[in-house]
């Protein structure tokens, strides 16, 4: 049995793709996933399952909400070790004075390569900041998400990936409900 954290990207924001996740648990449990567990509005669901293939659980859940709730909407699934290297390869946590409020990370649906940054127009998203890891991209705003031009549809665009964000605090949150489970 593996467990699975499925990131969906875009529900319940400012009224659009509305999922409610008592709705989306029992969905789910519908398909064969067990000790579903959601944490928050924002799309971070939990799933055990006899699946190992992220991709695979990524694709079922995705097929679930749109048959359920009409919404097609994108699902990142990562590990606990992607959260713990979130914690253990984000060089902004060695600043001094860090304000964590303004740290949020991203999760994309496929690595980049190393030399990525040196193809992008960083100069569009100054003064923010981001630092590339594998399938994650470290974010700190030099005020806040609300004023930014670094957003998912930037990461997107430039990066010709599927990307959704979580806030320093969920990361962290998402890791210690990690940890409590049981399973693989």
């Amino acid at each position: 049995m593996y467990t699975h954290l499925a990131l969906l990207r875009g529900i319940n924001v400012s009224g659009h793709k509305m999922i409610n996740m008592v709705a989306l648990k029992k969905a789910l449990e519908g398909i064969g996933f067990t000790n579903v567990v959601t944490y928050i509005q924002s799309g971070n669901v939990f799933v055990d399952t006899d699946e190992d293939s992220p991709a695979k659980v990524g694709f079922l859940i995705k097929q679930e909400i749109f048959k359920q709730f009409g919404h097609d909407v994108p699902v990142i699934v990562i590990g606990k070790e992607d959260l713990q290297a979130c914690l253990d390869r984000n060089l902004f946590l060695n600043e001094t004075e860090i304000d964590l409020k303004k740290l949020y990370v991203s999760f994309i649906s496929s690595e980049l390569p190393n030399n990525m940054i040196t193809q992008l127009n960083l100069n569009f998203i100054k003064p923010d900041e981001i630092q590339l890891d594998g399938k994650r991209i470290y974010l700190k705003y030099d005020t806040s998400p609300a004023k930014t031009r670094l957003d998912n549809k930037w990461i997107e665009k430039s990066m010709n990936v599927v990307s959704t964000t979580r806030n320093w605090n969920t990361v962290n949150t998402l890791l210690k409900m990690f940890q409590e489970r049981k399973l693989l």
